[in-house]
């Protein structure tokens, strides 16, 4: 049997990489699914051009993207088996998800993370305040509830009924961090596979600057210590 996939990549203002992106996505994926989220430059039409369904998200946030592009698939007749999420800037290298995908399609894990080791970085492609950020989340999720995770990597995939079933709340910053907390509290098999990562084309909306660090910071924390106390 094969297996419906459909990508998520939440985009603000990533007109010089959205194309590429799409592009280098295996032609094994059902439909790519670009949401804009408040983008103002050409990002829907470059994403459009390549061959990606666009939708539009006002809301600014990581995950009210997310959210609209799951919304969308909802309410489609035939539902996905899989959902793989992936960002925009050309930072994580697209045809790696026929790797991602696998351990789901032999039905060893219903949730993999593409994990950004050190010998598969290209140099500068994590700041500081990232790898930091990681490193101290991924911690205290060991620490915490017993983890093995190394990473809190935007490149994922997931079972689409284990991800309805996670119920998916966050708006903004603790996208990432909210996934992997339930799925480690539903005690729901995962793996984490090694990619390759590269510097972005054009400046981190998050990372690339101090107030979205802090933010970003704070989100995952109180996210992390909020299901600590549940």
């Amino acid at each position: 049997m094969t297996l419906k996939i459909k990508v998520i990549i939440p985009a603000f203002n990533e007109e010089n990489s959205i194309a590429k992106v799409v592009k280098d996505i295996p032609s094994i994926v059902d439909e790519v699914i670009v949401v804009s989220n408040n983008s103002t430059d050409n990002t829907e039409k470059n994403a459009k051009n390549a061959g990606a369904t666009v939708l539009k998200e006002s809301k600014k946030g990581y995950g009210y993207a997310c959210l609209k592009g799951m919304n969308y698939i909802s309410k489609q007749e035939i539902k996905p088996d899989i959902i793989v999420f992936l960002d925009g800037d050309y930072s994580d290298y697209p045809e790696e998800l026929t790797d991602l995908i696998t351990p789901i399609k032999k039905n060893e894990v219903d949730f993999v993370i593409g994990a950004r080791v050190k010998r598969l970085r290209e140099e500068g492609s994590m700041t500081p305040q990232q790898i930091f950020g990681n490193w101290l989340a991924t911690f205290l999720m060991k620490i915490l509830f017993g983890a093995k995770f190394t990473d809190l990597g935007p490149f994922r995939a997931i079972k689409y009924t284990t991800l309805l079933a996670l119920n998916m709340e966050d708006k903004t910053y603790g996208w990432t961090v909210e996934m992997q907390l339930k799925i480690l509290k539903q005690k729901i098999a995962y793996k984490e596979i090694p990619v390759k990562y590269r510097n972005r084309i054009g400046v981190s909306k998050v990372s690339g600057t101090v107030k979205g660090s802090i933010f970003a910071g704070v989100k995952i924390l109180s996210w992390i210590f909020k299901y600590s106390f549940k």
